[in-house]
């Protein structure tokens, strides 16, 4: 019982990491694309 509540924890936490890097990987291109229309508003 002790094994698959860890077991079930690991998975869990293996989701949400995975998770996180694609909404951090979405938030980096988001400012990367508010740059590049700032940038070429400026010129």
């Amino acid at each position: 019982m002790i094994k698959r509540v860890i077991a079930l924890m690991l998975a869990g936490g293996a989701f949400m990491a995975v998770t996180a890097c694609n909404t951090f990987e979405g938030v980096g291109k988001d400012v990367s694309s508010v740059g590049r229309t700032v940038s070429d508003a400026a010129k």
